[in-house]
Formats: structure tokens, C-alpha cells, sequence
């Protein structure tokens, strides 16, 4: 017998199947990889760099969704294993300070809209109003934040191997 599927799951499938995240798959600008419920995984595109990866894996764990914000870590694709911190991406000041694999033991980018990261830190609410989480926009809030990130002038790469 199939076991019922969560409210949280079908929103999320919802999301993911969505005009706006669609456009970002058409885009280039992020796919999913695989999923398996609490889980998905996804690559999000990166501008290119000299020996960078093309795109970078995000692992989310989504229970709660979308009244709960996610939580990502970043993810090796071809392993299907947290990424080495030696892999993260890199930058001059911003990268720097969201991809942060000391914060939680790598566990999670230091943005707004991470569930982990959020905890504890009040004062985003007003510093940084845009990046928090949206349950209207659901998983497609962050990966436009790290996509952004990704495709800046500040990331400058990182190692392949």
C-alpha cells in the first residue's frame, strides 16, 4: 500500500512543476537533479570561470514547505554526498560570506531565507527584507539568490577536483 503523500509534498511538486520555476529550467538557470521526499536536489548554473564547475548542487530538505522556509546545503552531483568544502564556490567579499562552510558545519548557505541560517538572526527582517523567505515563492526565492550569486562579478570560481 502506497503511504499518503504530505500536504508540504504536493505544494512543493506544485512549485517545481510551476511556469516560474520551469522558465528558470528553459533558462539554464537551475534543474533538479532528483528528489525524494523530504529531499531535492538541484544544480544551479554558474558563470564561467577558469577550472570552475558549470553549476553547483544544492541539497534541499524541504518538510514544512512552503509555510517553513528550506534549508540547502551544498551537494556534490557526482557523488551524491555534501560537497568538500574545498569545492564551494568562491569570491571576493560577497561569495565569501554566504558560502561559508564553518557556519553549521557546511550544512547550509548563511543567507535570509534558509530555515538554519535565519535562526537567531532578527535583525533581517530589516536588513535584508528581500532575502527572506517567501512562502508565496517557495523554493524558486532561493534558488534566484543563489543563482544571483553565482552569476556576479564577485564569484570567481572554485576548484573542480
Amino acid at each position: 500500500m502506497n503511504a499518503p503523500v504530505s500536504p508540504s509534498q504536493l505544494l512543493l511538486e506544485r512549485d517545481l512543476a510551476a511556469p516560474e520555476f520551469r522558465c528558470g529550467q528553459v533558462e539554464g538557470r537551475w534543474r533538479v537533479v532528483s528528489q525524494a521526499w523530504p529531499h531535492v536536489v538541484t544544480a544551479v548554473s554558474a558563470a564561467p570561470r577558469p577550472n570552475s564547475p558549470a553549476e553547483f548542487g544544492l541539497r534541499f530538505e524541504c518538510s514544512g514547505y512552503p509555510h517553513q522556509a528550506v534549508t540547502a546545503e551544498p551537494w556534490n552531483l557526482a557523488t551524491n554526498a555534501p560537497l568538500a568544502a574545498h569545492l564551494w564556490p568562491l569570491g571576493k567579499t560577497i561569495l565569501p560570506s554566504v558560502f561559508r562552510p564553518e557556519w553549521q558545519g557546511g550544512t547550509c548557505l548563511y543567507l535570509p531565507c534558509d530555515r538554519v541560517s535565519m535562526n537567531g538572526h532578527d535583525v533581517w527582517v530589516n536588513q535584508h527584507p528581500n532575502r527572506l523567505w517567501q512562502p508565496a515563492r517557495g523554493i524558486i526565492c532561493y534558488l534566484e539568490q543563489v543563482h544571483d550569486l553565482l552569476n556576479q562579478d564577485d564569484y570567481t570560481g572554485a576548484a573542480t577536483a
